[in-house]
Protein backbone atom coordinates (compact mmCIF):
# COMPACT_ATOMS: atom_id res chain seq x y z
CA UNK A 1 0.00 0.00 0.00
CA UNK A 2 1.56 3.00 -1.11
CA UNK A 3 0.95 6.69 -0.76
CA UNK A 4 1.29 10.09 -2.95
CA UNK A 5 -1.01 12.21 -1.15
CA UNK A 6 -0.59 15.25 0.57
CA UNK A 7 -1.27 16.78 4.07
CA UNK A 8 -1.92 20.01 3.43
CA UNK A 9 -1.30 20.09 -0.09
CA UNK A 10 -3.18 17.06 -1.33
CA UNK A 11 -4.57 18.16 -4.54
CA UNK A 12 -2.49 15.19 -6.33
CA UNK A 13 -4.94 12.63 -4.74
CA UNK A 14 -8.07 14.66 -5.14
CA UNK A 15 -7.06 15.18 -8.42
CA UNK A 16 -6.43 11.47 -8.67
CA UNK A 17 -9.62 10.09 -6.56
CA UNK A 18 -12.18 12.69 -7.60
CA UNK A 19 -14.53 11.68 -10.45
CA UNK A 20 -17.98 12.60 -9.18
CA UNK A 21 -20.12 15.79 -8.16
CA UNK A 22 -19.07 16.68 -4.68
CA UNK A 23 -22.98 16.46 -3.77
CA UNK A 24 -23.35 13.15 -5.15
CA UNK A 25 -22.87 9.81 -3.16
CA UNK A 26 -19.65 8.79 -4.74
CA UNK A 27 -18.42 12.22 -4.91
CA UNK A 28 -18.99 12.23 -0.81
CA UNK A 29 -17.14 8.64 -0.81
CA UNK A 30 -14.31 10.22 -2.68
CA UNK A 31 -13.77 13.13 -0.49
CA UNK A 32 -13.77 11.88 3.11
CA UNK A 33 -11.01 9.54 1.55
CA UNK A 34 -8.74 12.40 0.68
CA UNK A 35 -9.73 13.52 4.04
CA UNK A 36 -8.66 10.48 6.38
CA UNK A 37 -5.28 10.52 3.78
CA UNK A 38 -4.31 14.10 5.31
CA UNK A 39 -2.05 11.86 8.20
CA UNK A 40 -0.27 9.24 8.73
CA UNK A 41 -1.67 6.58 7.03
CA UNK A 42 0.95 3.57 6.79
CA UNK A 43 3.31 3.09 9.91
CA UNK A 44 4.92 -0.03 7.86
CA UNK A 45 4.89 -0.44 3.71
CA UNK A 46 2.71 -3.51 2.50
CA UNK A 47 4.97 -4.12 -0.21
CA UNK A 48 7.17 -7.24 -0.13
CA UNK A 49 10.89 -6.30 -0.45
CA UNK A 50 12.27 -9.39 -0.84
CA UNK A 51 9.70 -9.68 -4.18
CA UNK A 52 10.60 -6.01 -4.99
CA UNK A 53 14.55 -6.91 -5.02
CA UNK A 54 14.29 -10.07 -7.18
CA UNK A 55 12.33 -8.55 -9.65
CA UNK A 56 13.82 -5.21 -10.36
CA UNK A 57 17.29 -7.08 -10.35
CA UNK A 58 19.39 -3.91 -8.76
CA UNK A 59 22.85 -3.50 -9.85
CA UNK A 60 25.19 -1.28 -8.22
CA UNK A 61 24.86 1.51 -10.93
CA UNK A 62 21.21 2.15 -10.15
CA UNK A 63 19.07 5.09 -9.81
CA UNK A 64 15.81 3.73 -8.18
CA UNK A 65 12.56 6.18 -8.00
CA UNK A 66 10.29 4.92 -5.41
CA UNK A 67 7.24 6.44 -3.53
CA UNK A 68 8.64 6.49 -0.16
CA UNK A 69 4.76 5.77 2.05
CA UNK A 70 6.38 4.40 5.84
CA UNK A 71 9.62 3.69 4.64
CA UNK A 72 10.63 0.31 5.18
CA UNK A 73 11.41 -0.84 1.75
CA UNK A 74 13.06 2.71 0.59
CA UNK A 75 16.01 1.11 3.24
CA UNK A 76 15.42 -2.42 2.74
CA UNK A 77 16.53 -1.67 -1.01
CA UNK A 78 20.20 -0.38 0.37
CA UNK A 79 20.94 -4.07 0.76
CA UNK A 80 20.69 -4.72 -2.38
CA UNK A 81 23.69 -2.29 -3.08
CA UNK A 82 21.89 0.67 -5.56
CA UNK A 83 24.25 3.52 -6.05
CA UNK A 84 21.14 6.22 -5.21
CA UNK A 85 17.24 5.73 -3.89
CA UNK A 86 15.23 9.00 -4.52
CA UNK A 87 11.97 8.12 -1.89
CA UNK A 88 9.21 10.74 -3.16
CA UNK A 89 5.58 11.27 -1.72
CA UNK A 90 3.38 14.13 -0.93
CA UNK A 91 2.38 13.13 2.70
CA UNK A 92 3.92 15.12 5.15
CA UNK A 93 3.91 12.13 7.64
CA UNK A 94 5.44 9.41 5.33
CA UNK A 95 8.08 12.36 4.48
CA UNK A 96 8.85 12.61 8.01
CA UNK A 97 9.02 9.46 8.78
CA UNK A 98 10.99 8.27 5.94
CA UNK A 99 13.32 11.10 7.24
CA UNK A 100 13.29 9.72 10.83
CA UNK A 101 14.32 5.82 9.89
CA UNK A 102 17.63 7.37 7.95
CA UNK A 103 18.47 9.28 10.59
CA UNK A 104 18.22 6.88 12.38
CA UNK A 105 20.46 4.31 10.41
CA UNK A 106 23.02 6.81 10.45
CA UNK A 107 23.03 8.07 13.55
CA UNK A 108 21.92 5.66 16.50
CA UNK A 109 24.30 4.03 18.73
CA UNK A 110 24.54 0.66 17.48
CA UNK A 111 22.44 -2.31 16.27
CA UNK A 112 20.16 -2.45 19.59
CA UNK A 113 18.79 0.72 19.59
CA UNK A 114 17.64 0.86 16.06
CA UNK A 115 15.95 -2.45 17.03
CA UNK A 116 14.30 -1.63 20.34
CA UNK A 117 13.27 1.63 17.91
CA UNK A 118 11.35 -0.10 14.76
CA UNK A 119 11.46 -3.63 15.37
CA UNK A 120 9.97 -3.00 18.81
CA UNK A 121 8.57 0.13 18.53
CA UNK A 122 6.54 0.37 21.97
CA UNK A 123 9.75 0.82 24.44
CA UNK A 124 9.95 4.78 26.57
CA UNK A 125 14.07 4.83 26.03
CA UNK A 126 13.20 5.63 22.58
CA UNK A 127 11.93 8.89 22.87
CA UNK A 128 15.15 8.96 24.86
CA UNK A 129 16.99 8.09 22.54
CA UNK A 130 15.65 10.71 19.73
CA UNK A 131 16.28 13.48 22.11
CA UNK A 132 19.48 12.69 22.01
CA UNK A 133 20.78 11.30 19.02
CA UNK A 134 18.02 12.20 16.31
CA UNK A 135 16.76 15.11 17.02
CA UNK A 136 20.07 17.08 16.53
CA UNK A 137 20.57 15.66 13.26
CA UNK A 138 16.40 16.26 11.72
CA UNK A 139 16.23 19.11 9.50
CA UNK A 140 13.20 21.74 11.23
CA UNK A 141 10.57 20.52 9.72
CA UNK A 142 10.33 16.87 10.59
CA UNK A 143 11.21 17.93 14.19
CA UNK A 144 8.50 19.93 14.38
CA UNK A 145 6.12 16.77 12.84
CA UNK A 146 7.68 14.25 15.19
CA UNK A 147 7.07 17.24 18.04
CA UNK A 148 4.17 18.22 17.32
CA UNK A 149 0.54 16.56 18.28
CA UNK A 150 -1.64 14.20 16.55
CA UNK A 151 -5.52 14.75 16.41
CA UNK A 152 -5.75 12.68 19.98
CA UNK A 153 -3.31 15.78 21.11
CA UNK A 154 -0.56 12.97 21.83
CA UNK A 155 2.98 14.03 20.79
CA UNK A 156 3.72 12.09 17.79
CA UNK A 157 7.57 10.82 18.76
CA UNK A 158 5.87 9.39 22.08
CA UNK A 159 4.29 6.72 19.33
CA UNK A 160 7.32 4.61 19.45
CA UNK A 161 7.05 4.49 22.93
CA UNK A 162 3.43 3.04 23.28
CA UNK A 163 3.15 0.97 20.11
CA UNK A 164 3.85 2.87 16.80
CA UNK A 165 2.24 0.35 14.23
CA UNK A 166 -0.63 1.04 16.09
CA UNK A 167 -1.35 4.32 14.81
CA UNK A 168 -1.87 5.56 11.31
CA UNK A 169 -4.52 5.04 9.49
CA UNK A 170 -3.49 0.87 8.45
CA UNK A 171 -2.85 0.60 12.49
CA UNK A 172 -6.62 1.99 12.97
CA UNK A 173 -8.19 -0.19 10.68
CA UNK A 174 -6.39 -3.35 11.97
CA UNK A 175 -7.26 -2.52 15.63
CA UNK A 176 -11.02 -2.42 14.48
CA UNK A 177 -10.96 -5.11 12.82
CA UNK A 178 -9.00 -7.01 15.98
CA UNK A 179 -12.01 -5.18 17.64
CA UNK A 180 -14.56 -7.15 15.89
CA UNK A 181 -12.89 -10.70 15.27
CA UNK A 182 -13.82 -10.07 19.75
CA UNK A 183 -17.24 -9.22 19.78
CA UNK A 184 -17.62 -12.67 17.68
CA UNK A 185 -14.57 -14.15 20.48
CA UNK A 186 -12.14 -14.54 18.09
CA UNK A 187 -8.81 -13.19 19.01
CA UNK A 188 -6.49 -13.13 15.77
CA UNK A 189 -3.34 -13.81 17.89
CA UNK A 190 -4.86 -17.74 17.99
CA UNK A 191 -2.96 -18.10 14.69
CA UNK A 192 0.24 -16.64 15.57
CA UNK A 193 0.44 -19.58 18.08
CA UNK A 194 0.31 -22.09 15.40
CA UNK A 195 3.51 -24.26 14.99
CA UNK A 196 3.06 -24.94 11.17
CA UNK A 197 1.44 -23.82 7.96
CA UNK A 198 -0.96 -26.81 8.53
CA UNK A 199 -1.86 -25.62 11.66
CA UNK A 200 -2.13 -22.03 10.76
CA UNK A 201 -4.95 -23.33 7.89
CA UNK A 202 -6.64 -25.28 10.52
CA UNK A 203 -7.08 -21.89 12.63
CA UNK A 204 -8.26 -19.87 9.30
CA UNK A 205 -10.52 -22.04 8.45
CA UNK A 206 -12.31 -23.03 11.51
CA UNK A 207 -11.61 -19.56 13.25
CA UNK A 208 -11.35 -16.52 11.05
CA UNK A 209 -12.84 -17.70 7.94
CA UNK A 210 -16.08 -17.60 9.65
CA UNK A 211 -16.52 -14.08 10.32
CA UNK A 212 -16.89 -13.49 6.97
CA UNK A 213 -20.17 -15.56 7.18
CA UNK A 214 -21.47 -13.21 9.63
CA UNK A 215 -24.32 -10.73 8.48
CA UNK A 216 -23.20 -7.43 9.90
CA UNK A 217 -19.44 -8.65 8.37
CA UNK A 218 -21.01 -8.90 5.15
CA UNK A 219 -22.65 -6.15 5.74
CA UNK A 220 -20.05 -3.77 6.58
CA UNK A 221 -17.46 -4.95 3.99
CA UNK A 222 -20.24 -3.74 1.40
CA UNK A 223 -19.40 -0.26 2.49
CA UNK A 224 -16.67 1.53 0.46
CA UNK A 225 -15.75 3.55 3.28
CA UNK A 226 -15.31 0.76 5.61
CA UNK A 227 -12.04 -0.17 3.57
CA UNK A 228 -10.44 3.46 3.62
CA UNK A 229 -7.35 2.05 6.39
CA UNK A 230 -6.95 -0.10 3.56
CA UNK A 231 -5.82 2.73 1.53
CA UNK A 232 -8.27 1.88 -1.05
CA UNK A 233 -10.27 4.47 -2.59
CA UNK A 234 -13.72 4.09 -4.33
CA UNK A 235 -12.30 3.62 -7.78
CA UNK A 236 -9.83 1.22 -6.39
CA UNK A 237 -12.86 -0.30 -4.08
CA UNK A 238 -15.10 -1.33 -7.72
CA UNK A 239 -11.81 -2.61 -9.29
CA UNK A 240 -11.21 -4.79 -6.38
CA UNK A 241 -14.74 -6.20 -5.66
CA UNK A 242 -14.93 -6.86 -10.00
CA UNK A 243 -11.98 -8.91 -9.15
CA UNK A 244 -14.57 -12.32 -7.96
CA UNK A 245 -18.16 -12.79 -9.12
CA UNK A 246 -19.38 -13.46 -5.42
CA UNK A 247 -18.10 -10.27 -4.52
CA UNK A 248 -16.23 -7.91 -2.30
CA UNK A 249 -16.35 -9.90 0.53
CA UNK A 250 -15.23 -13.50 -1.11
CA UNK A 251 -11.66 -11.10 -2.54
CA UNK A 252 -10.72 -10.33 1.21
CA UNK A 253 -11.79 -13.53 2.27
CA UNK A 254 -8.94 -15.19 0.13
CA UNK A 255 -6.44 -12.84 0.55
CA UNK A 256 -6.70 -13.24 4.36
CA UNK A 257 -6.04 -16.65 3.63
CA UNK A 258 -3.10 -16.73 2.03
CA UNK A 259 -1.94 -14.31 4.48
CA UNK A 260 -2.74 -16.91 7.18
CA UNK A 261 -1.89 -19.99 5.40
CA UNK A 262 0.40 -19.92 2.30
CA UNK A 263 3.55 -18.48 3.99
CA UNK A 264 5.04 -19.80 7.15
CA UNK A 265 4.37 -17.76 9.75
CA UNK A 266 8.43 -17.73 10.79
CA UNK A 267 9.18 -16.36 8.15
CA UNK A 268 6.33 -13.22 7.37
CA UNK A 269 6.79 -10.13 9.58
CA UNK A 270 3.08 -9.28 7.17
CA UNK A 271 1.14 -11.99 9.19
CA UNK A 272 2.37 -10.50 12.40
CA UNK A 273 1.74 -7.09 11.85
CA UNK A 274 -1.86 -8.01 11.10
CA UNK A 275 -2.30 -10.60 13.44
CA UNK A 276 -0.39 -9.44 16.40
CA UNK A 277 0.01 -6.03 15.51
CA UNK A 278 3.86 -5.73 15.79
CA UNK A 279 6.70 -7.47 14.84
CA UNK A 280 7.23 -10.57 17.25
CA UNK A 281 9.30 -10.03 20.35
CA UNK A 282 12.00 -13.12 20.09
CA UNK A 283 15.47 -13.39 18.65
CA UNK A 284 13.97 -15.35 15.97
CA UNK A 285 11.08 -13.09 14.92
CA UNK A 286 10.79 -12.03 11.35
CA UNK A 287 11.70 -8.73 10.18
CA UNK A 288 11.76 -6.85 6.80
CA UNK A 289 15.55 -6.43 5.49
CA UNK A 290 16.45 -2.93 7.17
CA UNK A 291 15.65 -4.39 10.46
CA UNK A 292 17.81 -7.51 10.31
CA UNK A 293 20.79 -7.75 12.14
CA UNK A 294 22.91 -8.77 9.57
CA UNK A 295 21.90 -6.57 7.13
CA UNK A 296 22.37 -3.26 9.92
CA UNK A 297 26.01 -2.48 8.91
CA UNK A 298 25.11 -1.84 5.02
CA UNK A 299 21.58 -0.20 5.56
CA UNK A 300 23.87 2.26 8.27
CA UNK A 301 26.71 2.46 5.97
CA UNK A 302 24.38 3.40 2.50
CA UNK A 303 21.90 5.38 3.67
CA UNK A 304 23.39 8.51 2.67
CA UNK A 305 22.50 7.40 -0.88
CA UNK A 306 18.27 7.91 -0.06
CA UNK A 307 16.67 10.96 -0.65
CA UNK A 308 13.67 11.95 0.53
CA UNK A 309 11.57 14.31 -1.72
CA UNK A 310 8.79 16.06 -0.56
CA UNK A 311 7.33 16.00 -3.88
CA UNK A 312 4.66 14.37 -6.84
CA UNK A 313 6.40 11.84 -8.56
CA UNK A 314 5.53 12.50 -12.13
CA UNK A 315 6.88 16.05 -11.34
CA UNK A 316 9.96 14.73 -9.59
CA UNK A 317 10.82 12.44 -13.16
CA UNK A 318 9.83 15.82 -15.29
CA UNK A 319 12.42 17.32 -13.75
CA UNK A 320 15.08 14.93 -14.56
CA UNK A 321 17.37 14.14 -17.81
CA UNK A 322 16.50 12.08 -20.61
CA UNK A 323 18.07 8.28 -19.81
CA UNK A 324 18.67 9.25 -16.10
CA UNK A 325 16.95 6.54 -14.38
CA UNK A 326 17.13 2.82 -13.83
CA UNK A 327 14.21 1.46 -11.56
CA UNK A 328 10.73 2.63 -11.01
CA UNK A 329 8.53 1.29 -8.00
CA UNK A 330 5.27 2.84 -8.11
CA UNK A 331 3.27 0.67 -5.40
CA UNK A 332 -0.28 0.63 -6.01
CA UNK A 333 -0.65 4.85 -6.99
CA UNK A 334 -1.90 3.92 -10.55
CA UNK A 335 -4.35 2.04 -9.47
CA UNK A 336 -5.53 6.11 -8.16
CA UNK A 337 -5.17 7.79 -11.51
CA UNK A 338 -7.26 8.45 -14.75
CA UNK A 339 -5.78 7.93 -18.31
CA UNK A 340 -4.41 11.06 -18.84
CA UNK A 341 -2.25 10.95 -15.53
CA UNK A 342 -1.31 7.42 -16.27
CA UNK A 343 -0.07 8.32 -20.03
CA UNK A 344 1.88 11.43 -18.41
CA UNK A 345 3.09 9.60 -15.77
CA UNK A 346 4.36 6.66 -18.66
CA UNK A 347 5.64 9.57 -20.52
CA UNK A 348 7.38 10.58 -18.59
CA UNK A 349 9.11 7.18 -17.42
CA UNK A 350 9.88 6.47 -20.49
CA UNK A 351 11.70 9.56 -21.63
CA UNK A 352 13.89 9.17 -18.18
CA UNK A 353 14.60 5.29 -18.89
CA UNK A 354 18.09 3.89 -19.31
CA UNK A 355 18.47 0.95 -21.47
CA UNK A 356 17.09 -2.27 -19.37
CA UNK A 357 14.84 -0.09 -17.46
CA UNK A 358 12.55 -2.03 -15.00
CA UNK A 359 9.33 -0.48 -13.50
CA UNK A 360 7.12 -2.39 -10.45
CA UNK A 361 3.61 -2.05 -9.36
CA UNK A 362 0.94 -3.31 -7.84
CA UNK A 363 -2.75 -3.47 -7.91
CA UNK A 364 -5.93 -3.82 -6.48
CA UNK A 365 -7.34 -6.14 -9.21
CA UNK A 366 -5.67 -9.00 -10.45
CA UNK A 367 -4.79 -7.80 -13.88
CA UNK A 368 -2.41 -5.23 -15.41
CA UNK A 369 -4.22 -2.12 -15.88
CA UNK A 370 -2.33 -0.09 -18.72
CA UNK A 371 -3.10 -2.23 -21.93
CA UNK A 372 -6.01 0.30 -23.41
CA UNK A 373 -5.12 3.24 -21.11
CA UNK A 374 -1.97 4.01 -22.37
CA UNK A 375 -1.63 5.13 -25.59
CA UNK A 376 0.14 1.82 -27.58
CA UNK A 377 3.16 4.75 -28.44
CA UNK A 378 4.23 4.48 -25.02
CA UNK A 379 3.34 1.37 -24.05
CA UNK A 380 4.75 -0.61 -27.31
CA UNK A 381 8.61 0.76 -25.80
CA UNK A 382 7.86 -2.00 -22.89
CA UNK A 383 8.13 -5.55 -22.22
CA UNK A 384 5.26 -6.61 -19.91
CA UNK A 385 6.87 -9.68 -17.63
CA UNK A 386 3.63 -11.83 -17.71
CA UNK A 387 4.71 -14.92 -16.12
CA UNK A 388 7.41 -13.62 -13.97
CA UNK A 389 4.76 -11.23 -12.84
CA UNK A 390 2.58 -13.98 -11.86
CA UNK A 391 4.90 -15.51 -9.79
CA UNK A 392 5.95 -12.75 -7.67
CA UNK A 393 2.09 -11.97 -7.28
CA UNK A 394 1.86 -15.59 -5.73
CA UNK A 395 5.11 -15.34 -3.55
CA UNK A 396 4.44 -11.49 -2.18
CA UNK A 397 3.96 -12.56 1.37
CA UNK A 398 1.66 -9.14 2.31
CA UNK A 399 -0.88 -11.30 0.17
CA UNK A 400 -3.54 -8.20 0.07
CA UNK A 401 -2.92 -7.47 -3.85
CA UNK A 402 -4.39 -8.86 -6.93
CA UNK A 403 -1.71 -8.41 -8.66
CA UNK A 404 2.27 -7.36 -9.33
CA UNK A 405 3.14 -6.27 -12.64
CA UNK A 406 7.06 -5.78 -13.92
CA UNK A 407 7.88 -4.39 -16.81
CA UNK A 408 11.15 -4.17 -18.98
CA UNK A 409 12.33 -1.15 -21.63
CA UNK A 410 12.69 -2.86 -24.56
CA UNK A 411 16.24 -3.04 -26.35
Amino acid sequence: MGSNASQPRNGAVRNAVHRHDHLSKEGLLERAFTFAFRGLVYAQIWEDPQVDMEALAITPDCHIVTIASGGCNVLSYLTANPAKITAVDLNTAHIALNKLKRAAAQHLPDYAAFHRFFAQANRPENVAAYKEWLRPQLDDATRRYWEGRDLAGRRRIKGFAGGFYKRGLLGGFIGAAHLLAKLYRIDPRELLAAKSVEEQRAIFETRLAPVFDKKFVRWLIDQPASLFGLGIPPAQYEALAGDDPRGIGAVLRRRLEKLACDFDLSDNYFAWQAFGRGYGEGADAPLPPYLQAGNYDVVRDRAERVEVRHQNFVEYLESMPDGSLDRYILLDAQDWMTDAQLTRLWGAITRTAKPGARVLFRTAAAPTLLPGRVPDAILSRWDYAEAESLDFTARDRSAIYGGVHLYRLKP
